[in-house]
């Protein structure tokens, strides 16, 4: 049998951590096993389904290097399709049309809810289809009198449901639309699906989909219901939170590679092992290793993981990088040090590529100046002869090194008295406008003279004009 798995978004929403687990636990599933990978857009939701997020669906697999050997396919293109079947589930009395209103169903619901017995107690469910009426109406699937539904779930075992809980439910709607349920089944037989791995939310959806899939005759797949994923709270990640969209990790400077990694271990496991190679992973994935409890996704992990590869990447990917960066932002790098110069300091300091990135903007324009946090800590009357000092010192520097700037540095702080930090971060704030960076005569060396005096000069200034 060859194995084919498929990762079926609905473009409801940008794809989020969730999302992408599932993709990358079915990719890996069937790249392992010689299989097929299909890539199925889920929108029968026309009015929740938008162009945009079919885009991002693809842009987003595409960066994660999520190949697919097939698709996409847009169930939007496939209504023919599902109507055919259920025309056919129509004759053959698989299925019903019902002619109840929206607040008939709602009562009967309601009594349903009451009468545990007496679920099916629509009573479109006696009449013949042959009978022509202009009302407009549903389909409904006629669910047979078996006892129960059972299936072998990968992860937690054999999950049964009584038939007398579940009430004969709508495939298609009354605007003519089919519902997901139906949809999903008639996709996962037309492209001989063997394996469906997605959210336990769907375990609910479970039974419906056998009940479509006995009444067609079709195989049942095999089916794994991957734990959900929690913030730091125990709040289940959403599409609706963009705090969790996976291009923003892309924007704030996530390598592929890293997030692929923190995915695959939000719920997988082997033994000990916390870096995996895309090779690894491929070769060593299984649904056995899959857990049952929630996971937790920490951004501190997640940044623990991208600094290991960002501290992996060669110094010519790095300052491709950085010069596409700054073309971006219409920066010109030869205003200033090489990149080359500035890559030797930071690239082993920061967790993204936007840290990087912002760190060396610093050397390209000129800094900006937080009023409340920078006068109140730092750039005050108490602070200015720190300032003056330095300027006055490193006009007499005639050879421009980090030797001569310590020099200056040290005396500085011989004759005022103060401690190193109040110097560092005095001139730190002067000349980059930010309290965190690389050592602060690294930083002075860097940027060059005549660009600090400029700096330092406009510091002054400013101090003068805000504590007037």
């Amino acid at each position: 049998m060859k194995i084919v798995t498929r990762f079926a978004p609905s473009p409801t929403g940008y794809l989020h951590i969730g999302n992408i687990r599932t993709a990358l636990y079915s990719w890996l599933f069937a790249r392992k096993n010689n299989g097929k990978f299909i890539l199925r857009i889920e929108n029968t939701d026309l009015k929740r389904s938008k162009d945009i997020f079919i885009k991002n669906i693809i842009e987003t697999l595409k960066w994660l290097k999520i190949d697919w050997d097939e698709g996409p396919y847009l169930q939007s293109q496939r209504l023919d399709r599902y109507n055919h079947m259920i025309n056919i589930m129509l004759n053959n009395g698989n299925a019903y049309k019902c002619y109840c209103s929206k607040k008939k169903l709602e009562q009967n619901q309601f009594q349903q809810n009451i009468i545990k017995n007496n679920i099916r107690n629509c009573k479109c469910r006696n009449i013949k289809n042959t009978i022509s009426s202009n009302k407009p109406y549903t389909v409904k699937l006629h669910i047979s009198k078996n006892k129960h539904i059972t299936f072998i779930d990968t992860i937690r075992g054999k999950i049964t449901f009584q038939n007398n809980i579940l009430e004969d439910f709508i495939i298609r709607r009354s605007n003519g639309i089919p519902t997901y349920n139906f949809c999903v089944v008639i996709d996962d037989w037309d492209m001989k699906i063997t394996h469906v791995i997605r959210g336990e939310e769907h375990i609910n959806n479970t039974p419906k989909q056998i009940h479509i899939i006995n009444a067609i005759k079709a195989l049942i797949p095999s089916y794994t219901h991957v734990s959900v994923i929690t913030d730091t709270l125990g709040k289940k990640i959403s599409k609706r939170d963009n705090n969790f969209n996976i291009i923003k990790y892309k924007e704030n400077g996530y390598l592929p590679h890293a997030v692929l990694n923190y995915i695959l271990r939000l719920g997988w496991s082997y033994n000990n092992k916390e870096i995996f190679s895309l090779e690894e992973m491929k070769k060593l994935f299984n649904l056995k290793n899959l857990n049952k409890s929630s996971s937790i996704f920490t951004i501190k992990k997640l940044n623990w993981l991208n600094k290991y590869y960002l501290n992996k990447l060669s110094e010519k990917d790095m300052l491709n990088y950085l010069k596409n960066f700054f073309n971006k932002k219409n920066i010109d790098i030869n205003n200033g040090p090489k990149l080359k110069d500035l890559y030797k300091i930071f690239y082993n300091r920061c967790n993204t590529l936007n840290e990087i990135s912002n760190l060396c903007i610093i050397f390209y324009k000129n800094p900006t100046y937080n009023k409340k946090l920078v006068i109140k800590k730092y750039l005050n009357n108490n602070t200015k002869i720190i300032l003056y000092l330095f300027l006055k010192n490193i006009n007499h520097i005639k050879i421009w090194s980090t030797k001569n700037i310590d020099y200056v540095l040290k005396k500085i702080l011989s004759k005022l008295n103060v401690n190193f930090k109040e110097i560092a971060m005095t001139i730190r704030l002067a000349i980059t406008g930010i309290e965190n960076t690389p050592p602060i005569n690294n930083i002075l060396y860097l940027m060059g003279k005549k660009k600090i005096i400029y700096h330092i000069k406009n510091a002054i200034s400013f101090i003068k004009f805000n504590n007037s």
